[in-house]
């Protein structure tokens, strides 16, 4: 039971992350991600950040969607497989873009995993 609340509490992060990525003004987004505003606000940026919204909303929706359609063990293999994804991603980008990833992504990720077992 432990797993499944988890796991939904991180898709609806996701779903946040979404619509940070997606609709957020540049300033909102820069303190969120410790990302330059100026940047942000480059028509090019713009894009490339709602196209990464779409990843996350969408892997948001399946993270939750994937404890209600699916029952027992393949709820479970289908949860571990998206987060074992949002872990992976999450790794990499506390590495390479901002470390607040490793607490919000990365760590929820994890333990999560961990419940599963």
């Amino acid at each position: 039971m432990a797993f499944e609340i988890v796991t939904i509490l991180i898709g609806i992060e996701h779903l946040g992350i979404m619509f940070l990525e997606m609709f957020a003004s540049p300033a909102k987004q820069a303190k969120a991600f410790d990302m330059d505003e100026a940047f942000l606000q480059q028509k090019s940026a713009r894009i490339s950040m709602a196209n990464q919204g779409v990843y996350n909303g969408m892997l948001g929706l399946l993270l939750i969607v994937s404890q209600f359609i699916f029952a027992g063990m393949t709820a479970i293999l289908v949860g571990r497989l998206l987060l074992l994804f949002v872990a992976v991603v999450g790794l990499y980008g506390a590495l390479t873009a901002t470390k607040k990833i490793w607490l919000f992504q990365f760590i929820p990720a994890i333990i999560a995993l961990l419940l599963s077992l």
